[in-house]
């Protein structure tokens, strides 16, 4: 049942693909504010086709922590899509995303996500791709919009956790911009790299404010990941050994696939 679902999502992800990515591009003329507003319909309306035919439905815990006067950094735990899906249209900031360069090749996708001015880095560049997220991610910040970067890079099988690269929070150090943690159970039931989900509730957790303050980048970027990684622990204790994230796996981006 579960595989059929799949099917009938995946179609449905293809056909509003093919209908919402040229809209979005049609749309390049029109301000930055209202080409968002409509590339956010799509994003939307997959979450709401997973609750329908997936059956995975969300809910949030710390809402209350998500400020609404002002533009914020998340630092997001990256385990599946759905993450990628949920955070454009949940907060009150149109947000920017950075990501590698290199699905802006990907047909109608890469192109969408270029055209609503997020941040493309190279990876294999690390330093080149630091100035990036700095002096783009400003400009963005300025503009009115809340990055999220996810600082392992790369997406981690449940249980597990990446290197937390200090992006994010060199940008918060660069801004006075202060972190909003946010962790999660997506790769449960929309695993890494598999077809078929799993119905259920996804819970994503948005943590308090981090204040990046007269601190180092390590000093933040530890607290960042404690609190991410002890969160991670709560809502999956079954998924991990030790109830300290110290002990949690760590995953390499050279051992994926």
């Amino acid at each position: 049942m579960n595989f059929i679902r799949a099917v009938i999502f995946a179609l449905c992800f293809v056909v509003t693909a093919l209908t919402f990515g040229p809209l979005i591009l049609l749309a390049r003329p029109f301000p930055l504010y209202k080409r968002y507003k409509f590339a956010v319909l799509w994003p939307r309306f997959l979450i709401y086709l997973a609750k329908v035919i997936l059956g995975i439905r969300y809910e949030v815990i710390g809402k209350e922590n998500i400020p609404t006067d002002r533009q914020v950094i998340y630092l997001v735990k990256h385990q599946s899509a759905y993450e990628t899906l949920f955070m454009p249209w949940f907060t009150p900031y149109p947000v920017v995303f950075v990501y590698k360069k290199v699905l802006e090749y990907i047909p109608l996708f890469g192109w969408a996500l270029a055209s609503i001015d997020n941040i493309a880095i190279d990876r294999g560049k690390s330093s080149e791709a630091l100035r990036q997220v700095l002096r783009i991610g400003s400009k963005r910040i300025a503009q009115g919009r809340s990055p999220v970067l996810f600082p392992e890079g790369t997406r981690t099988p449940v249980g597990h956790k990446g290197r937390y690269k200090p992006g994010g929070v060199r940008l918060s150090m660069h801004t006075q911009t202060d972190i909003i943690p946010v962790a999660h159970n997506a790769g449960k039931l929309w695993p890494k790299n598999s077809f078929v989900k799993k119905p259920g509730t996804v819970t994503i957790s948005f943590g308090p404010a981090i204040k990046p303050g007269e601190r180092s980048s390590d000093e933040i970027n530890a607290e960042v990941e404690h609190w991410i990684e002890s969160e991670m622990i709560r809502l999956n204790p079954e998924d991990y050994q030790s109830s300290d994230p110290a002990d949690t796996p760590s995953y390499s981006v050279k051992n994926k696939g």
